[in-house]
């Protein structure tokens, strides 16, 4: 399979909410996050279920590749806008390495519905 990492996403990064005593909250501000592009990468399709109990609900799921060699500041939390959908990270990006040098990164989005 080859790649071709021709795709922009646009990561979103959102501060946490501070409460007024001044505790910083798990909650997050998206309405003050900061906004990363970042250019050639490829998101391809990944696993995605879908849910029929009492709320059904897709979950699709996307995988963020970057070129061999670049990393891309991305962490849990963070938000990602690619192919027009606005995805959350599934867990921690995995950095592969090879030979002892970083060889690339790949990310699990996923967009629930429902």
């Amino acid at each position: 399979m080859t790649l071709h990492y021709t795709q922009t996403v646009v990561i979103l990064r959102a501060p946490f909410v501070v409460d007024r005593y001044g505790n910083t909250t798990s909650e997050r501000d998206w309405s003050s996050a900061t906004r990363t592009t970042v250019r050639r990468v490829s998101v391809q399709p990944d696993a995605t279920s879908e849910d029929d109990g009492d709320r059904p609900a897709v979950t699709t799921g996307l995988r963020l590749i970057t070129r061999r060699g670049v990393d891309v500041d991305l962490i849990p939390g963070d938000r990602v806008v690619a192919m027009g959908r606005l995805l959350d990270t599934d867990g921690e990006p995995a950095r592969y390495v090879v030979a002892g040098r970083h060889h690339h990164t790949e990310a699990r989005l996923k967009e629930v519905a429902g």
